[in-house]
């Protein structure tokens, strides 16, 4: 026989960390499809709405993170965390991050055609600004080596900038739309997204300070500096991509003073100080999803225009071809 480590069973009834099974209960109440919103709902404004091509270069955007996030973040993350009840709560996430990337699609089936879709998977290719935050996250995500709890906290800190802080520039335009009662349902995705993003962002910070707090006060000091240096470096970035992104809008001002809020709410998830000063975020993106039908609370109920589909319950003859 080989001198083998034995394989451990992940142990439910041993806990702990308390707040692993609450991240987990509560990400499975929330399980949601695209399928179950009315998007078709949106056809008739968007036949006649402006800005078309923002729109769905948003969702391109949103898109490829969604999709790093499922393939890579998630599973490097969980690969290497130490407790395997925390690698299970990652991998759910990451099925939800999967949700995510796919309701995207759903919306650009329901409203656009086979050539659009292509156009805009294609523009997300060669868009400089979106590829530059894409590798960066990445990167650090493919840093982790064994063992290594630094470079474990690093991907952390990174998973809680792309989820607390860079998707939010994507998030504006449906908010704010359907804040005002335009392409609403498509909104009401958002705004599903939203809930869960809360999750990731709170659950995989929480556990990041967990991380930080034995290292030692010089390794503290020297994270402390990657971290900032490391945010500015995105943000700095995602500035030249709202401009490049909504520039036929007229939104942009607004759209970076949302980012800027968010990236000081991606901070304090990560147990950090705020970066940037208190500014006035546009109302209209902030009340649009507590708007009646839409939702915006960790622990609140699907909105009112989330429909759940009704499903045939399958007995011996589903399975009679």
């Amino acid at each position: 026989m080989f001198d083998l480590k034995p394989f451990e069973a992940v142990n439910w009834n041993r806990n702990p960390l308390e707040l692993t099974k609450v991240f987990w209960d509560q990400q499975w109440k929330q399980i949601w499809f695209p399928e179950e919103v009315a998007v078709s709902k949106d056809i008739k404004q968007w036949k006649d709405f402006p800005h078309q091509d923002t729109y769905k270069k948003v969702f391109g955007g949103l898109t490829l993170l969604d999709t790093i996030q499922t393939n890579i973040g998630m599973n490097e993350i969980a690969r290497y965390a130490p407790d395997l009840q925390e690698k299970a709560l990652y991998t759910v996430f990451a099925s939800f991050e999967a949700i995510h990337a796919k309701s995207y699609s759903y919306i650009f089936t329901t409203l656009c055609t086979n050539g659009e879709i292509d156009t805009v998977f294609d523009w997300v290719q060669r868009n400089e600004y979106l590829q530059y935050k894409a590798k960066r996250i990445s990167d650090i995500y493919l840093a982790i080596e064994e063992d290594d709890p630094v470079s474990l906290w690093k991907a952390m800190f990174a998973s809680v900038m792309l989820e607390s802080f860079l998707f939010y520039s994507g998030f504006f335009y449906p908010l704010y739309l359907g804040g005002q009662g335009v392409l609403r349902n498509s909104a009401e995705v958002i705004s599903l997204i939203l809930r869960d993003e809360s999750i990731h962002g709170v659950a995989i910070g929480y556990f990041a300070q967990q991380r930080f707090k034995p290292f030692t006060q010089e390794q503290k000091e020297k994270l402390t500096v990657w971290g900032y240096e490391f945010l500015l470096d995105l943000y700095h970035n995602e500035m030249k991509y709202t401009h490049d992104l909504y520039a036929e809008t007229g939104l942009t001002p607004d759209v970076k003073s949302y980012v800027r809020y968010n990236a000081n709410k991606a901070l304090m998830n990560i147990g950090f100080e705020v970066m940037f000063p208190e500014e006035e975020v546009n109302p209209i993106v902030m009340n649009g999803i507590r708007n009646e039908g839409s939702t915006y609370d960790f622990f609140s109920q699907k909105g009112s225009t989330y429909a759940v589909a009704k499903v045939t319950p399958i007995t011996d003859d589903t399975f009679r071809f």
